[in-house]
C-alpha cells in the first residue's frame, strides 16, 4: 500500500522528531535510518517541497522538521511524498461501470480506512509510545 519512498520518509521524519531543534545531516539520517544516502537526499527534497522539513546549508546545517511532531500525522508524511490513490472510477475504463464494481468499491473502502488511520496517528504519538524501541530509527 505504501511505497519504499513513503517508508523512508517516515523513518527520516521519526528520526528528526526524536531530536527536536537539532538539524541532522543527510549522512547522519542515512546512517540512523538505514536508508541509502542518495535515495534519502531525494526523499528529503520531497519532504521539503511538501512543507514537512526545512534545510539549512553550512557547518551547523541540516534538516529539521517544520511542524511540531504532535501535529504531524503519518498521513501528512504520506501526502508530502505521494498521496494515496483512491479509486474514483473504473480502473479498466469500462463504460458500463457507471459506479465502482464490488471489487473496486471494497478496495477503495480499505484505502479510505487506511487514510483515516494514518491521519489519526501523529509522529509525536509514535515517539511517546511506552516501548523502549525508537520508532523507525536506530537508537544510539
Amino acid at each position: 500500500m505504501l511505497s519504499k519512498t513513503h517508508e523512508y520518509a517516515l523513518r527520516a521524519v521519526a528520526c528528526l522528531a526524536g531530536q527536536p531543534g537539532q538539524p541532522a545531516s543527510a549522512d547522519y539520517l542515512a546512517e540512523k535510518t538505514k536508508v541509502p544516502r542518495r535515495y534519502l537526499t531525494r526523499v528529503l527534497q520531497d519532504l521539503a517541497a511538501g512543507g514537512v522539513v526545512k534545510s539549512r546549508s553550512g557547518p551547523k546545517g541540516g534538516y529539521e522538521l517544520i511542524h511540531d511532531p504532535a501535529e504531524l500525522s503519518i498521513l501528512d508524511i504520506v501526502n508530502a511524498i505521494a498521496p494515496m490513490e483512491r479509486i474514483n472510477s473504473c480502473p479498466l475504463g469500462l463504460k458500463s461501470h457507471t459506479s465502482l464494481c464490488p471489487l473496486h468499491a471494497e478496495l477503495d473502502r480499505v484505502y479510505a480506512e487506511a487514510e483515516a488511520a494514518f491521519g489519526n496517528v501523529t509522529i509525536g504519538q509514535l515517539l511517546e509510545s511506552t516501548t523502549t524501541i525508537v520508532p523507525l530509527c536506530e537508537g544510539d
